[in-house]
């Protein structure tokens, strides 16, 4: 049995209990019941170096830029979430009426200093929209903040959020790292599944 399956199987038997107690003569009653189910990356996804289309959330992406000496690295795009709670609005300058941000980590593989910022990462939408970061830090931006300028050494990482202004009427297709001299990696973002179950109770 599946979560959602058990999910109304015990409001089922709850629903009865109620209905038996309280209920009087009259039409059966019909109480419909939502379940909402969000999708979470895996701790430890792994890419395929092979793999077709966007990699799933919280996989790993390798970055090589082929440098002398050469600068190496892997990228994470861990989570995503729209709309956030607790912060202001966007500006009419800044576009979109909900802010949303995303979880990322870019970890040093290589034997060399590199920097990392927020600019190379965007969401792209399926009608070709792009938004990208506004540049603002701090005051209720959802923390930890990425860096907005950070040197990251040897075997170090660096992981935080990044927000976006974005429409509350639509939601992003990917996440999209793209620093400048290398070739994008996209991470697709999955919709929230939301199912009912319909239960009728004869009173």
């Amino acid at each position: 049995m599946n979560t959602r399956i058990a999910a109304c199987a015990a409001l089922l038997i709850v629903t009865v209990a109620t209905m038996t107690a309280c209920s009087s003569e009259g039409e059966p009653k019909t109480i419909r019941v939502t379940v909402t189910q969000t999708v979470t990356a895996p701790p430890a996804a792994e890419a395929s170096k092979k793999q077709d289309g966007p990699l799933n959330l919280g996989a790993k992406a390798d970055v090589d830029d082929d440098t002398t000496p050469r600068l190496l690295a892997s990228v994470q795009a861990l989570g995503y979430t729209q709309p956030l709670k607790n912060i202001g609005a966007p500006t009419d300058s800044q576009g979109g009426d909900i802010w949303a941000a995303a979880d990322v980590r870019v970890c040093n593989a290589g034997t060399v200093d590199f920097s990392v910022s927020q600019f190379p990462w965007h969401l792209t939408y399926v009608d070709g929209t792009n938004i990208e970061v506004t540049g603002s830090s701090g005051g209720d931006m959802p923390k930890p903040e990425f860096p907005m300028d950070r040197v990251v050494s040897p075997g170090n990482c660096v992981r935080g959020k990044i927000a976006y202004p974005v429409p509350s009427s639509k939601r992003p297709e990917r996440f999209v790292y793209e620093p400048e001299g290398t070739k994008p990696i996209e991470w697709a973002i999955p919709t929230p599944l939301t199912s009912w179950c319909v239960i009728a109770v004869e009173g």
